[in-house]
């Protein structure tokens, strides 16, 4: 089976204020030109079983990192901190940020664009100079048995998922790179536990299918099912509220551990 080497996959985002003025940014970047790479850590296949040529819609997630000014001499790191979760297909782009309680925003640069939500989406022509994705493809082995997954696990072998979720009107296929696994050599049982990866909600339409994109992390003992947990606003006291791995989900899916060759 071709899978992604996720180490070896990035998405890049150009900002070149010379040429058009970002939608993003919390502050007047030091510099005209930056690109930013991203490693990608889950790849998101949705197709639409309703369009006559099943149309195939796909996103990308990228890696955890904070915000930040870039080749500043001090105070690199923006107050308040966010975490900086970006989403992307080709078309459009997704900034999930989360700061030290949910809800909260911060201005954008320049200040007449408003106030930056948590959940910010735009159109990648209108956000950055350009967006490029690279994918890097090899040969995967698709262990099917647990006898495989454990001899594979306990031999450091790359590991990455395949979830498949069928709903009514889609298919989503989400590929990932399995970072923990659980594995017992005794009674042949692996359980993965890695994230986050996406959750699409197959209730949308299609042009709202980023816009409906959620984080989890996925864990899974055998092909036929997997358990999800979500990230979601969370009560810690009061009307405090964080976002935290916190709602449980299980689906029936199909489930693949693949070995990179």
């Amino acid at each position: 089976m071709e899978t992604l080497e996720f180490h070896r996959s990035f998405f890049t985002f150009r900002i070149d204020t010379l040429k058009k003025q970002p939608k993003t940014v919390s502050h007047q970047p030091p510099f005209t030109l930056n690109n930013a790479r991203i490693p990608i850590d889950c790849r998101c296949r949705i197709t639409d079983k309703e369009t006559e040529t099943e149309t195939t819609h796909e996103f990308f997630l990228g890696v955890n990192c904070k915000t930040e000014r870039v080749g500043v001499t001090e105070d690199i790191w923006t107050t308040p901190n966010a975490d900086f979760v970006p989403i992307c297909s080709r078309e459009q782009w997704l900034v999930l940020k989360a700061f030290d309680r949910a809800g909260k925003s911060v201005p954008l640069y320049p200040p007449s664009l408003g106030e930056q939500p948590e959940r910010q989406l735009l159109d990648v022509d209108e956000t950055f100079d350009s967006l490029r994705i690279d994918l890097t493809k090899v040969e995967g082995e698709v262990l099917e048995t647990a006898d495989k997954v454990v001899e594979a696990v306990l031999a450091n072998r790359i590991l990455n998922a395949r979830t498949v979720i069928d709903s009514d009107r889609y298919v989503a296929v989400l590929d990932y790179p399995v970072k923990t696994i659980n594995a017992n050599e005794r009674d042949m049982v692996y359980q993965t536990d890695t994230g986050p990866i996406l959750f699409p909600d197959l209730t949308c339409d299609p042009n709202d299918l980023i816009g409906g994109m959620n984080l989890a992390f996925s864990a899974f003992n055998e092909p036929t099912w997997i358990e999800l947990l979500l990230r979601v606003p969370t009560v810690v006291e009061g009307d405090i509220s964080v976002h935290h791995y916190s709602k449980s989900v299980r689906l029936d899916s199909t489930n693949q551990l693949i070995a990179i060759a």
